[in-house]
């Protein structure tokens, strides 16, 4: 084992697949000679060379397409964007192309799109979205959003090694403020597959990504205070969602938050719980609440981005109404 960052945990997990398969490569803006914005690929230049670690012009479509052309060709690609708000650049690619040719054509793509997500760091509206949903409604792509180092790892390693395009979020406010214990060299976590990371009985959070962290906290402070046992289930992956462990949380608790960075209106979070509605509407002791951001830009200034995104306060606040039902 070793202890981590976030953002460490993720530049391992690649740097273990490019070692073991030289078809894997990465391309993107500044991931070479500068090492990346975050500095998460410094020294992959060095140690892999230019025509593994590939400075692409500033076009995200350009290198998506390139990497979708690679992939068709046997290769792996891990393009990253400098910020994921700007995979939009690339969205027809990703999303009509890259995750409708393994249906129409019979051919895998496989291919990772990563790159920093999310607000919390006084990044402004043009690199603070939190996006992912668009892709949970594309099919033929899959969805992460790790939300630990050893997770972090283990989901990159299975995404470069899946047939299909992942697009894998990486929470910039977790890159250096989240250590953990990850296992060095070979680490596989599959995808479809919740993570209970605080058993509890009395009401139970899933979330993923950032607020997996706000819940924690916001479980932590509740037992203290008011004796609340508090389950958090981090379902790490969107798509393939597994239903079954968030469903068999919901009927151990029967009363459920849910709660995600992204904005509240056409969030993850609203299929899930209109997968608790169909399937465990009878173990429900109170209705679902969700905690998310307001359908509003992230602001700039520090205090109207606490206000608009999610927070500890926000989930424990939604924890104690459900739990008063």
């Amino acid at each position: 084992m070793a202890v981590l960052t976030y953002l460490e945990a993720i530049a391992d997990g690649i740097r273990h697949e490019m070692q073991r398969d030289p078809s894997v490569f990465m391309i993107g803006e500044d991931i070479g000679v500068y090492g990346g914005a975050f500095k998460l690929t410094k020294g992959f230049l060095d140690e892999f060379g230019p025509q593994r670690v590939i400075d692409a012009p500033i076009s995200e479509a350009a290198i998506v397409g390139a990497s979708i052309g690679a992939a068709l060709n046997g290769m792996r690609p891990v393009a990253e964007m400098q910020f994921m708000d700007f995979v939009t650049n690339g969205f027809n690619q990703i999303v009509t192309v890259a995750g409708t040719t393994a249906y129409r054509w019979g051919i895998p793509v496989p291919m990772v799109v990563r790159g920093p997500s999310g607000g919390g760091v006084g990044a402004n509206p043009f690199h603070s979205r939190n996006s992912e949903n668009w892709f949970v409604h594309a099919t033929g792509v899959k969805v992460v959003c790790p939300a630990f180092p050893d997770d972090a790892k283990g989901l990159m390693i299975s995404a470069i090694r899946d047939q299909n395009p992942v697009v894998f979020y990486e929470h910039k406010g977790l890159y250096r403020k989240i250590k953990g214990e990850v296992p060095e060299g070979e680490h596989v976590v599959p995808f479809g597959t919740v993570r209970v990371v605080r058993e509890g009985t009395d009401v139970s959070v899933i979330a993923y990504g950032s607020a997996v962290h706000m819940a924690l906290e916001a479980a932590i402070e509740l037992e203290k205070s008011i004796g609340l046992s508090v389950e958090v289930v981090d379902i790490r992956t969107l798509v393939p969602f597994d239903e079954e462990g968030v469903l068999r949380s919901v009927r151990k608790t029967g009363r459920v938050v849910v709660a995600h960075e992204a904005s509240l209106t056409g969030g993850f979070g609203g299929e899930i719980v209109a997968r608790i509605s169909d399937k465990a509407f009878t173990f429900l002791d109170a209705p679902v609440k969700r905690v998310a951001a307001f359908d509003s830009p992230t602001p700039f200034a520090p205090t109207l981005e606490k206000a608009v995104l999610p927070n500890a306060d926000k989930v424990a606040e939604a924890i104690r109404e459900v739990a008063a039902f």
